[in-house]
């Protein structure tokens, strides 16, 4: 049996605007955009960092922040906190931050 991951649904048929925030425990994850009408805007994924302050998570091992403008996944690493997916003009958007195994194990 493999240990499941944490699955954060951040965005759920959403348009334009901040969705809510959730916990996310740290580590490694993947964030998904299944589904959207682009339009062309992006998803972006966000973590609210010790001030209060939202700021961009970046793909990992890069200095680039998250901000798709398409249907698919990004690799992140972000510590312990609130983060949230921001859609700027996109609509019909769906989600996802999914936690990634430390080990080949799960």
């Amino acid at each position: 049996i493999m240990a499941r991951r944490i699955r954060l649904d951040l965005l759920s048929n959403a348009g334009t605007g901040a969705g809510a925030s959730f916990d996310w425990p740290g580590g490694d994850g993947v964030f998904f955009v299944e589904a959207a009408t682009f339009g062309g805007g992006n998803v972006a994924l966000q973590f609210q960092g010790p001030n209060g302050n939202w700021v961009p998570v970046i793909n990992y091992a890069t200095t680039t922040p998250i901000s798709m403008t398409a249907v698919g996944m990004a690799n992140f690493r972000a510590p312990a906190g609130p983060m949230r997916a921001v859609s700027t003009t996109a609509t019909a958007v769906y989600a996802s931050a999914v936690g990634v195994p430390a080990n080949a194990a799960g």
